[in-house]
């Protein structure tokens, strides 16, 4: 699989401000966070929180991604961690974090979280709604398939 590809679906998903995280059979919208030259998606959460919980226990986990505006939909499959590494929270902490925690990053609660992805089945596009519906007009007009952008998947880990 092209390095481009790679390069271009890690650019997209670090634009991505939410996704669903499972987390032991149950999905949570949670805030994805890159760090450039690190495979890793970092989250922040509270203790106590089943993506947590699944943390501790080194868990298997699946982050979904729904985005619109860069044209990114991709299902990734990978493995939770709980991390101590508090230079990795200070490079991910920010806005949306400090909304959840009263006394910011040294709040007691606050656990990051290191998902470390295996492998991603991947859709990009180009152009956003506005090409999406001017495909679907188009193949109601000419009865040819809309062309919808990349389909592929990759390994990451």
């Amino acid at each position: 699989m092209s390095d481009d590809r790679k390069e271009e679906f890690y650019k997209r998903l670090g634009d991505t401000r939410t996704g669903m995280l499972e987390a032991e059979g149950r999905f949570l919208p949670m805030s994805p966070n890159m760090i450039e030259d690190d495979p890793n998606i970092w989250f922040i959460t509270a203790d106590g929180t089943p993506m947590a919980d699944a943390a501790a226990k080194t868990a298997p986990a699946k982050f979904i991604v729904s985005n619109d505006d860069k044209g990114l939909y991709a299902d990734i499959d990978g493995t939770l961690h709980l991390s101590e590494d508090k230079e990795k929270l200070d490079e991910v902490w920010g806005l949306i974090a400090s909304s959840w925690f009263e006394d910011g990053k040294r709040d007691e609660d606050v656990q990051l979280v290191r998902f470390a992805p295996k492998k991603a089945e991947i859709w990009m596009t180009e152009g956003g709604a506005f090409k999406f519906f001017y495909q679907v007009a188009r193949a109601q007009v000419t009865g040819k398939k809309p062309d919808m952008g990349e389909h592929f998947s990759l390994t990451l880990g």
